[in-house]
């Protein structure tokens, strides 16, 4: 099997990298100190991401998005992961289940969405419905023409700047009719009780929210009722594979700052990188990101040449495990080499250490992956994973 990348995938590569070095690394440190960017700022980052024609590259090009493949959104998610504090997130990636709505929501919401003028948050966790989101308690109440939604979320990431939140509860409070409404965050009963602080400082929080008899129309619904797993599990699939391409970008940023900085960094006489120990860690850290790396393209390839989603959920499982993971270790490791310096905030790599933390545990910790991956070969045996 020979994979490589056609003109089209070098060319995304050289706009998402320049993207990310002319458009987000600027901003990182006033990002870090501030929780925040001003305006202005953040209205150059929008321009730029539409310049490089980077936005909504996982939508149709008729709805205003990009229409990549799933390789050319690994390679996004890798070139703009680099960023510290997610400023990768500002290349804006909608929910993918928003291409299910009726044509009035497609207006509404998911062109909008794409062009960078409507932002959206997902909304489903909850304090017993984490891992488990068969837990959700939330629930809504058909009343007359229009439901009545009550029940608290938690890490509604996003919500205290979204201009329409994909809400995720229970009709008539039963967990077989999982679905999904599209809500204005501004609407009354929509109540954001508490921003709580988290060691990534993006400008962007994870909010709790309390639902308290939350007005809604029919017409609201994305999808139908009962649909709501149905419409996560493209979103989960594509998700990980974005977590596993923004793990190697920061694996890769954090290898290449190490290297440069155990080259000049003398000890004793000599370049640190003289010493086995030094050499070792790098040369450790070089080969889990070729490995994860090799995992990432090749699911994605498979994705493009239409791997059935059953396997396709199994298989990202694995990618976005080993590659979070690997990452970890690789970032782990860049500190190390830079010693006291690697601990101050003005370095990329103490922020990296900060970011890279948090992959090993949004959309399924990685004990979470091992249990679909665990499942997946007690289902379709081993070959999934070693064939």
């Amino acid at each position: 099997m020979q994979f490589e990348f056609s003109r089209d995938d070098r060319d995304v590569v050289a706009r998402a990298k320049e993207l990310t070095e002319k458009h987000l690394y600027p901003y990182e440190e006033e990002l870090d100190a501030n929780d925040a960017l001003p305006a202005s700022k953040e209205d150059a980052i929008r321009a730029g991401v539409i310049a490089y024609r980077l936005n909504a590259v996982n939508h149709a090009v008729e709805v205003g998005g990009q229409g990549y493949s799933m390789a050319q959104q690994a390679i996004v998610s890798e070139e703009t992961g680099k960023a510290t504090g997610a400023l990768w997130g500002r290349v804006w990636v909608p929910p993918l289940c928003l291409r299910a709505g009726t044509l009035q929501q497609i207006e509404t919401y998911l062109k909008p969405a794409c062009e960078g003028k409507l932002s959206t948050a997902f909304n489903i966790t909850e304090p017993e419905a984490g891992s488990d989101a068969g837990g959700v308690r939330s629930k809504a109440v058909f009343d007359g023409n229009q439901y009545v939604i009550n029940g608290e979320k938690c890490f509604a990431s996003g919500a205290e700047h979204a201009d329409v939140v994909l809400l995720h509860v229970n009709v008539d409070g039963d967990p077989k009719k999982p679905t999904i409404f599209l809500v204005d965050p501004k609407s009354e009963g929509f109540i954001i009780r508490r921003l709580p602080r988290f060691m990534q400082r993006s400008g962007h929080g994870h909010p709790e929210v309390d639902l308290k008899n939350l007005k809604v129309p029919a017409t609201a619904i994305l999808g139908g009722v009962g649909q709501g797993f149905e419409l996560t599990k493209d979103w989960f699939v594509e998700a990980r594979v974005a977590i596993a391409a923004r793990s190697m970008g920061m694996a890769v940023r954090a290898l290449e700052l190490a290297n440069a900085h155990a080259s000049k960094r003398k000890q004793f006489g000599r370049p640190i990188r003289d010493f086995q120990a030094v050499e070792f860690m790098i040369a450790e850290m070089a080969t889990d990101i070729m490995a994860g790396k090799s995992m990432l393209y090749r699911v994605a390839a498979e994705i493009d040449a239409g791997l059935d989603r059953r396997v396709a959920h199994g298989k990202v499982s694995a990618i976005k495990l080993f590659c979070s993971e690997a990452a970890w270790r690789v970032v782990d490791k860049a500190l190390q080499i830079f010693g006291g310096r690697g601990a101050m905030c003005e370095n990329p790599v103490e922020r990296l250490y900060r970011d890279v933390r948090l992959e090993r545990i949004w959309e399924g910790t990685s004990e979470i992956q091992k249990v679909i991956i665990g499942g997946q070969i007690r289902k379709r045996g081993l070959g999934l994973y070693t064939g």
